[in-house]
């Protein structure tokens, strides 16, 4: 679970749009860049190169 206060704070660090928290797979998206960042033990992995691209249905 990633804090309200944390999400406010955190960007995409392509292009700086606001992320949201996805808590069905523990990631952070940004749906501009279609981007799905990994969360290790609690701590937003927010590198470009650890992202993942994904697809909204």
């Amino acid at each position: 679970m990633i804090d309200a206060i944390l999400l406010n704070i955190l960007a995409c660090p392509i292009c700086k749009a606001k992320i949201e928290y996805d808590k069905k797979n523990n990631e952070i998206l940004c749906n501009k860049c279609k981007l799905a960042y990994p969360i290790d033990d609690g701590i937003p992995v927010m590198l470009i190169n650890k992202a993942r691209n994904f697809e909204n249905v």
